[in-house]
C-alpha cells in the first residue's frame, strides 16, 4: 500500500511510540490524525513537545479508546488506522487488571468494529513481546506459545486475538506488529533505561532495580516506527504478525553497565523489592527473531548487535541528560 494520498489516524500518539511515529509520519509528507486522551488540562502528551511546524501538520482528536462512539467519530475520512492507544504499565495491572481489560481489549473491539464499518483500508494493531512470556525457544518467532504471565500481556493477547478474529471472520484488512522493547527519548521511566539515566543524571550513585537477570530484545524507537511504516505499507502483512526487534539479546545488567559507561559514572546498584516482579510473573527471557519482518516487509533494525544497541542508549542519554528534558521526570520516585 503507497501510504501517499492517505489520510492516517495513530492512536495513542500522545505517548512515547505514537508522538515518534507522529512525528515522522509529518516529515514524510503524510495527512496525519492524531487520537490523544481527552483530558481537561488540554494536554496532548508528547505531541505538545513536538516543533510548532510539525504540530501544524497534524489533525488532534481528543476522546477515549474505550468510547466507540468518540473512536468512530475520529476514524471518519481515514484510511489507515494505526493502533497504539493501550495501557502498558504491567505492575499497574496487577492492581487495577479491569482497565486493562477496558483499555486494551475493549478499546480494540472499538478500533476493529468501526473500521469495519468505515471501510478502513487498513488497520495496524499493536501487540508487544510481553505477549510471548518468558522464552521456550530462542530466538522467538510468531509461532511462539502466548503465555499471559501478567494481566497487561493478558489484556494484549486478547486484543491481538480480537484483531485476528476481524481478519477471518469478516476480512478486515489487518497486520499485527508486535514490537520488542522499544527504548529512546520521551520514554516513560516506568522502563529500565530511562530508570537508569535519570537517576544517574540526578547525580545517584546508588541506582535502585528490580531484576538484573533477565533478558531483553531492546528496538531503538527510530526502529520501532519504521517498523510500522513497514508493516503499513507492506499488503504482504495482511492477516499477519510481525516481530520486530533486534535479534540481540542482552541482561538487564548488561543493559544497567553499558548506560553507566557511556555515562562516564561508576555506580552501585541496590535491589528494591516494589521493583520485582512475582516469581511466576516476571518475563525472564526475551529474543526476537526478525526473518518475517525482513522477508515480507524489508524492516531490518539499523540499531541492531551490541554497537548498535550502544549508539541508540548513546542518543537516548543525550536526550534525557538535557536539563529540560530531566526536570519533566521524577528520579526519586518508583514509576508504576
Amino acid at each position: 500500500m503507497d501510504l501517499k494520498n492517505k489520510k492516517i489516524l495513530v492512536t495513542g500518539a500522545d505517548g512515547f511510540i505514537g508522538s515518534h511515529l507522529t512525528e515522522e509520519l509529518v516529515r514524510q509528507g503524510h495527512d496525519v490524525k492524531t487520537f490523544v486522551y481527552y483530558n481537561s488540562f488540554n494536554s496532548w502528551g508528547w505531541l505538545d513537545h513536538l516543533p510548532k511546524e510539525t504540530l501544524k501538520g497534524i489533525e488532534v482528536f481528543a476522546g477515549d479508546i474505550r468510547d466507540p462512539y468518540g473512536v468512530k467519530q475520529a476514524m471518519k475520512g481515514c484510511d489507515v488506522v494505526l493502533h497504539l492507544a493501550a495501557l502498558i504499565a504491567i505492575p499497574y495491572s496487577y492492581h487495577s487488571p479491569e482497565t486493562y481489560v477496558d483499555t486494551n481489549i475493549k478499546g480494540t473491539l472499538n478500533i476493529l468494529q468501526a473500521a469495519r464499518e468505515l471501510n478502513v483500508e487498513k488497520v495496524v494493531h499493536t501487540s508487544t513481546s510481553e505477549v510471548y512470556g518468558t522464552a521456550r525457544f530462542v530466538p522467538i518467532t510468531e509461532e511462539h506459545p502466548l503465555q499471559g504471565q501478567s494481566p497487561y500481556s493478558a489484556s494484549k493477547i486478547g486484543a491481538d486475538q480480537m484483531a485476528m478474529s476481524f481478519f477471518s471472520s469478516f476480512d478486515l484488512p489487518v497486520s499485527i506488529i508486535r514490537p520488542f522493547n522499544t527504548y529512546g527519548p520521551r520514554q516513560s521511566a516506568r522502563a529500565v533505561i530511562p530508570t537508569v539515566i535519570t537517576q544517574i543524571a540526578n547525580g545517584q550513585k546508588t541506582i535502585q532495580l528490580g531484576s538484573l537477570s533477565p533478558t531483553r530484545d531492546f528496538n531503538y524507537v527510530k526502529d520501532t516506527v519504521r517498523g510500522f511504516l513497514s508493516v503499513a505499507q507492506s499488503d504482504r502483512s495482511i492477516g499477519e504478525v510481525i516481530n520486530i526487534g533486534s535479534n540481540y539479546e542482552v541482561s538487564i545488567g548488561q543493559t544497567v553497565e553499558f548506560i553507566a559507561e557511556l555515562m562516564g559514572e561508576k555506580i552501585h546498584i541496590e535491589t528494591d523489592n516494589q521493583r520485582i516482579r512475582p516469581e511466576k510473573s516476571e518475563v525472564e527471557r526475551l529474543w526476537a527473531d526478525n526473518s518475517k519482518a525482513k522477508n515480507l516487509t524489508g524492516w531490518h533494525p539499523e540499531y541492531g548487535g551490541v554497537e548498535g544497541f550502544k549508539r541508540g542508549l548513546s542518543e537516548t542519554i543525550e536526550w534525557f541528560t538535557n536539563p529540560v528534558h530531566l526536570s519533566q521526570y521524577k528520579a526519586g520516585i518508583y514509576n508504576l
